[in-house]
């Protein structure tokens, strides 16, 4: 990187663990509500490919929220990000995913290039000096990152917090404890947290209650003793997205059963020069004037009777793509594209028929990991993460590639002008090749993968 790029410099924070289900968001979220409540401006990443938690904290801290992965991303990308953050925020929080050296590349490696120090959220039910020592062993795993404290989840008196201190190294100072409360905890349902938009005042009342515990530890004031943390810019030519969908209209689906949406994809399609147009196809009765069409990932299933029922949106979805215009659907979105969805209660209702084939939710085994898509107009990265099951599709043009795995990851259907898949794609990762999605094709290409086998059936 040249020496000459411009930097700017903010306090900075990575909020990490060792596992999933400790307490990461909750954390983060009470965070940014109280530097928030302060008068700070909070800027919070996510790391990893994850729809819900952003939503969370995007409330929270009053500001958007994009998600980080070197993997998916890439590194120009995240630390442009990082950079744009910091001109403006007092503070960058960063919520980790999984546990702190989980996946490839990990937390620990985001926390490590871009010198961020980390705070360990842990839930210390059931142990004491033990939470010490697995926070110790944390630290001394690798001699490239810094924790520079811990917060103890779901501590259960004065008592318990001063027996995990006294064990804890000079070095890693006790920063925080939250006490055992549900009324703190993030409402969750199946793919995770329960959307941000559905229980909007129920987490406000949860925002601040877990704010004010934090602030009684004096956790804002230790957090902006830590020395700040200088972002460097990525080099211009990284930056500058090409004007390859000028003068085009995209329909976006958006609502609560469509809402699976980075916000990095929606910047990316608009600096490429194309128009959004948001619509429901809960509630609204025809596509807004577009020339192509996105039906993201979310939970159809859940209103799957009322996507059913609003036919005059199915005969407008179907008169688009009877059009022969560019549909682009990303696992929610592909089941609205099938002929019946089965929900969780074993009703089956009709969907779209735009692709055969029936959706149907399968408890709570599922598929997840991330996947480059083979695509014709270009390998594109995402991930997977779901809990249905697809049957009777017709074969695939390719298949997902993944990312550690050598068996074939999510099929893609292309249909007409419809590209269909349950993998959610990160745009900014080829921005060429979601321009030609949207732009469409002359002709169904050749398959490009004929392998029988199909993912998650």
């Amino acid at each position: 990187m040249s020496t000459h790029q411009p930097s700017a410099r903010c306090q900075a924070l990575f909020v990490a663990a060792p596992a999933s289900g400790q307490g990461k968001t909750t954390i983060t979220a009470a965070l940014a509500r109280l530097l928030r409540n302060q008068g700070k401006v909070v800027r919070v990443f996510k790391t990893g490919p994850d729809y819900l938690d952003p939503q969370v904290l995007a409330q929270a801290s009053g500001q958007p929220v994009d998600q980080l992965d070197l993997w998916m991303a890439g590194e120009a990308y995240c630390r442009q990000r990082f950079y744009q953050a910091a001109e403006s925020a007092d503070i960058i929080l960063v919520e980790g995913a999984m546990g702190l050296f989980d996946g490839e590349p990990s937390s620990a490696d985001l926390a490590a290039l871009f010198g961020l120090p980390l705070v360990i959220v842990m839930d210390v039910k059931g142990m004491a000096q033990t939470a010490a020592a697995l926070v110790s062993g944390l630290a001394s795993f690798r001699d490239d990152i810094h924790i520079a404290g811990m917060i103890a989840n779901a501590c259960a008196s004065q008592r318990h917090r001063e027996l995990i201190e006294a064990a804890l190294p000079e070095s890693i100072p006790l920063l925080a404890t939250v006490p055992r409360d549900a009324e703190l905890a993030l409402p969750e349902r199946h793919l995770g947290l329960v959307q941000a938009e559905e229980i909007r005042e129920e987490l406000e009342t949860r925002f601040e209650a877990a704010a004010q515990v934090l602030e009684v530890d004096g956790l804002a004031e230790r957090v902006f003793a830590l020395p700040p943390v200088t972002f460097m810019a990525a080099e211009e030519e990284a930056t500058v997205a090409q004007p390859l969908l000028a003068g085009k209209t995209i329909g976006v689906a958006k609502d609560a059963a469509f809402s699976f949406i980075y916000q990095a994809n929606l910047d990316l399609l608009e600096q490429m020069g194309a128009v959004l147009r948001f619509f429901s196809p809960l509630t609204d009765n025809c596509l807004p004037p577009c020339d192509a069409l996105w039906l993201p990932g979310g939970y159809p299933e859940l209103h799957a009777p009322t996507l059913a029922e609003n036919t005059a949106m199915r005969g407008s979805i179907q008169d688009f793509f009877a059009a022969d215009k560019p549909i682009l659907a990303e696992c929610g979105g592909m089941l609205y594209c099938l002929e019946t969805l089965t929900d969780y209660a074993g009703a089956t209702h009709p969907m779209l028929g735009l692709l055969t084939g029936r959706g149907a939710m399968r408890g709570r085994r599922g598929c997840q990991g991330m996947q480059t898509a083979e695509l014709p107009e270009g390998a594109l990265r995402g991930h997977a993460h779901h809990r249905s099951m697809a049957e009777g599709t017709p074969e695939p043009i390719a298949h997902g590639r993944r990312q550690r795995h050598s068996a074939p990851g999510e099929a893609i259907y292309r249909h007409r002008q419809l590209t269909a898949s349950y993998l959610h794609f990160f745009f900014p990762n080829n921005p060429v090749a979601v321009a030609r999605l949207f732009t469409g094709f002359a002709a169904a290409p050749q398959h490009i993968d004929r392998q029988e086998a199909r993912s998650c059936s």
